[in-house]
């Protein structure tokens, strides 16, 4: 029995629970009907007020949401994932495993492993659906360079989201207290990376809190992506301060007060949190004791 053979056990679990998969997805559904009711509406009676009536308005509003979205995707769906994990510790299935000759470490790596690549699966599967809507409504497809740079976004705010929701899955013993963690944080997201409410609009020491969320830096990396073509049709012609104040209002430009996070240093955060969280649970599975 190997850590493979045992993510692959866990990534068929997932797969065949179709609620958990439901509810995994459930914040993107409800980001989705939110834009489709209003708030598209609103960011792009926003935009043409500053750019005015281009043609590339629709292509930018949409590209930000899938951005967006893939962000939070990101999140629940790796948590998702990880409730085999609480069910197998609920239900004593972690216990079995432990008594079969195979090191508890490999077992526990296993559910990080099975989080990383159904995170990733689906958020391929997510992007892939975002371009045919992003080409549906007039847009263009990203050019090879932005899709080899989508996909690496995709994979590092994977790998930082599974890191942190594996800690906290970590400490959950039943599917019902499970169920209230996917619930909050199901409720949060779309507020932590921006997509509910605007970034620029909250309070200076709100955003300062949403700038020190991983997410939030997930979310500006895609969107800096995804937007780079629309930006530049839409703000042609138009003062380098107005296309500032809309990067900065709809975060895909993060700032600390007057400094603005680089990329570099968003891609440094995610990366140092991933391994920093990573650590943690590996400290956590060494004063774990059989339950």
């Amino acid at each position: 029995m190997t850590v493979w053979t045992l993510a692959w056990r866990n990534i068929q679990v997932y797969v065949r629970n179709r609620m958990s998969v439901f509810f995994s997805f459930l914040s993107v559904l409800i980001i989705i009907g939110l834009y489709a009711l209003f708030l598209g509406k609103v960011q792009s009676d926003g935009l043409r007020s500053a750019a005015g009536s281009t043609p590339g308005v629709r292509t930018l509003v949409d590209s930000w949401i899938i951005a967006g979205l893939l962000a939070v995707n990101a999140v629940t769906v790796s948590l998702g994932s990880l409730g085999t994990m609480v069910s197998d510790v609920e239900y004593k299935r972690f216990d079995d495993f432990v008594v079969a000759p195979v090191p508890r470490s490999r077992i526990v790596v296993s559910y990080l492993i099975a989080a990383c690549v159904i995170g990733f699966f689906f958020n391929l599967v997510a992007m892939a659906a975002g371009e045919l809507y992003i080409v549906s409504g007039g847009g263009q497809f990203l050019g090879p360079r932005q899709a080899l740079e989508a996909v690496g976004m995709l994979a590092l705010a994977v790998a930082s989201s599974a890191s942190i929701m594996y800690l906290f899955a970590s400490f959950l013993r039943s599917v019902s207290a499970f169920g209230i963690l996917s619930t909050l944080l199901g409720t949060l997201i779309g507020f932590l990376t921006g997509v509910y409410v605007p970034v620029g609009v909250l309070p200076d020491a709100v955003q300062k809190v949403v700038t020190l969320v991983p997410f939030s830096h997930s979310a500006a990396l895609l969107r800096q992506v995804f937007c780079e073509k629309p930006l530049a049709e839409v703000f042609a012609g138009v003062p380098p301060a107005a296309q500032a104040r809309y990067l900065r209002m709809y975060g895909i430009h993060l700032y600390w007060g007057d400094f603005e996070v680089t990329v570099p240093l968003m891609i440094a955060v995610l990366a140092g949190v991933t391994v920093v969280f990573l650590a943690a649970s590996a400290l956590k599975l060494r004063g774990r004791r059989r339950s």
